[in-house]
C-alpha cells in the first residue's frame, strides 16, 4: 500500500496535484481510515499539521508532497515535505510513487546554477573533477558524447567514486525497502549540468542496470 499525502499553497494547486495522482492510478480518499491494498492520495487542507500528527500517532507510513510555495503553516506539509514540487513535476512524481515490486533507482544529472533537486536521496557534487567546459573542442558537446565521457572517465577519481557509490547503493536499497521506500534518487551535480554530472549519472545507471532486481532511470534535468 502506498499513501501519498498532498498539501499545496492554495486550493487550486491542491486540486491539480491530486488530479495528477488520480490520473496516475491513485485512488483519492478523504481520511486515514479504511485503507487497504493499493495506491491512495489524500489531500491535506490548511497546512495539514493535525492530519500529519494523527498519521504519525497511528504509525501510518506515507509520502508527503507539497505543491507550490510555503503556505506558512508550522509543522505542515511544506515544512515536513519529502517532495516539494511545481505543477510541471506532478505527473512524473506520481508515476514514480506508484507501488512497486522492484526498487527504482533514478540517476539524475543536474546543474547547480539551476538549483539542487529537493528529492535527492544521495547528492554527489561532481565539481571536484576537471571540467570539460574549459576544453574548447568539448565545450559545445555534452556528457552523452564519447569525447566528453573519455575526458571525465580518464580521471581516476571518477572511477573510484563510482565504485564506492555502486557499493553504497547496493547496501542501502534493502534498508530503504524495509522502510517502504522503493524509489531512490542519486543526483550528480556540476556547474551547468551538461558535462561531468551527465557522464557520472549515465555510468552509474549503466552499472546498476546490469544488476538483477533493480529498475533504473537515467535523467538529465538541465539539457534536452
Amino acid at each position: 500500500m502506498t499513501l501519498v499525502i498532498v498539501g499545496a499553497a492554495n486550493q487550486q494547486r491542491l486540486d491539480g496535484a491530486i488530479a495528477a495522482f488520480e490520473a496516475a492510478g491513485f485512488e483519492r480518499v478523504e481520511a486515514l481510515d479504511g485503507l487497504g491494498d493499493g495506491d491512495f492520495v489524500l489531500g491535506a487542507a490548511d497546512g495539514g499539521a493535525e492530519l500529519l500528527r494523527e498519521a504519525d500517532r497511528r504509525g501510518i507510513k506515507y509520502a508527503l508532497v507539497h505543491d507550490g510555495d510555503d503556505d506558512g503553516h508550522a509543522g505542515g506539509t511544506y515544512e515536513r515535505a519529502h517532495h516539494r514540487i511545481e505543477a510541471g513535476q506532478r505527473e512524473d512524481l506520481a508515476a514514480h510513487m506508484r507501488s512497486r515490486t522492484r526498487p527504482l533507482v533514478t540517476c539524475l544529472a543536474f546543474g547547480y546554477k539551476n538549483g539542487a533537486p529537493s528529492d535527492a536521496t544521495l547528492l554527489v557534487d561532481a565539481r571536484f573533477l576537471d571540467n570539460p567546459y574549459w576544453v574548447p573542442e568539448l565545450r559545445e558537446l555534452s556528457g552523452r558524447d564519447d569525447p566528453v565521457v573519455d575526458f571525465v572517465m580518464r580521471q581516476p577519481a571518477a572511477g573510484r567514486m563510482l565504485d564506492d557509490l555502486e557499493r553504497m547503493v547496493g547496501d542501502l536499497l534493502p534498508l530503504y525497502r524495509e522502510k517502504g521506500r522503493m524509489h531512490i534518487v542519486v543526483a550528480f551535480g556540476c556547474t551547468g549540468g551538461r558535462h561531468r554530472s551527465v557522464v557520472l549519472a549515465s555510468e552509474l545507471a549503466r552499472r546498476l542496470d546490469e544488476k538483477d532486481g533493480i529498475d533504473v532511470d537515467f535523467v538529465t534535468r538541465d539539457i534536452d
